[in-house]
């Protein structure tokens, strides 16, 4: 009997649970995709785009397909279908994000060291959130600078004044939490910033079907605060966790004597969190995020008109959807 053939545009786990959703950002950013090349990826969205045609070629198997439908969804926007940088993808958050997070959780100690570790990670972050915005609202060139330079400004504004308060005090476990503090506030102008189109123009809703119905200033509203939230969510436990961690073991003797083994250790222990933290973190809330219509004809009235407009005499959706980022 014939094997049912994929939906490849659907996941392969329910995504309206918590598990489904974090076993589907597990497979998706695998950091082992990142390794692929070029032409194996732009093979990978052919053989998709042939699978949808049924036009694959005669052999291929299931196997074959799932792997496609991976390397397709982490390296390509699912908005667009454009190719994202490799350095931007959410699959190279654990590389990257390990070695980052693992240099400003080592070079603490110095002013020089906090801003410039700060500006390498906000230039990281800009890249990522321009990556995975919502690819239906294009950002500028001026507010794209005008992003980078907030986020970086309040990162290192939040860095140089939390070092500057703690270094009067004695205890030298709070001066390793000065890295958290400013990629918390980092990411509360980073995110928004980035992304305010979105905000001024709101950001497109369809039906089930993927019909584009109307705009909601709101719905960017939410799916931005989740946003922000999730990526705090995703570095927090390797940068609180880890320091205290750290304080206690390089009081020991043994770990004094291998200094130089601090910082990859240290890069270590945050890749290490941030394996189970990057599918956590992007599985707290559905990526196709929903809002009531009822919404929309409360608070956005013009928008709400537009969405009866659309929908051309027929019933009106309970709930609309739009992509919320990553």
């Amino acid at each position: 009997m014939e094997t049912q053939r994929l939906d490849l545009d659907k996941s392969l786990w329910d995504l309206n649970t918590f598990m489904g959703r974090w076993r589907h950002f597990a497979w998706v950013t695998d950091f082992r995709t990142c390794m692929a090349s070029e032409n194996e990826l732009q093979a990978a969205k052919q053989l998709c785009q042939d699978y949808r045609k049924c036009e694959e070629p005669i052999g291929t198997s299931r196997e074959q397909i799932i792997h496609a439908k991976k390397l397709y969804e982490s390296a390509f926007h699912p908005d667009s279908g454009d190719l994202q940088n490799v350095f931007g993808r959410m699959s190279f958050q654990v590389p990257g994000g390990m070695a980052i997070t693992g240099a400003m959780l080592q070079f603490y100690r110095t002013t020089t060291a906090v801003v410039f570790w700060q500006w390498v990670n906000q230039s990281f972050n800009a890249l990522v959130n321009y990556t995975n915005r919502n690819a239906n609202s294009p950002v500028s060139t001026t507010q794209l600078g005008l992003a980078y330079a907030s986020a970086t400004s309040a990162a290192m504004f939040t860095a140089i004044g939390c070092k500057s308060y703690l270094g009067k005090r004695a205890n030298p476990l709070l001066a390793r939490y000065v890295p958290f503090a400013a990629v918390a506030a980092a990411n509360f102008a980073n995110i928004p910033l980035m992304r305010q189109n979105e905000i001024t123009s709101g950001i497109e809703l369809t039906d089930e079907e993927g019909k584009k119905l109307t705009v909601s200033k709101i719905a960017a509203a939410k799916g931005i605060s989740q946003v922000v939230f999730s990526r705090i969510v995703m570095c927090a436990p390797g940068m609180l966790i880890l320091p205290p961690i750290m304080e206690k073991l390089e009081s020991q003797e043994w770990m004094k004597k291998i200094k130089y083994l601090h910082g990859p250790m240290q890069v270590m222990g945050v890749g290490c969190f941030l394996l189970f933290m990057v599918p956590t973190a992007c599985a707290l809330f559905p990526q196709k995020c929903s809002i009531s219509s009822n919404t929309l004809k409360k608070w956005e009235p013009e928008n709400y008109e537009l969405l009866k407009k659309n929908c051309e005499g027929k019933e009106i959706p309970e709930y609309l959807y739009f992509n919320k980022g990553l």
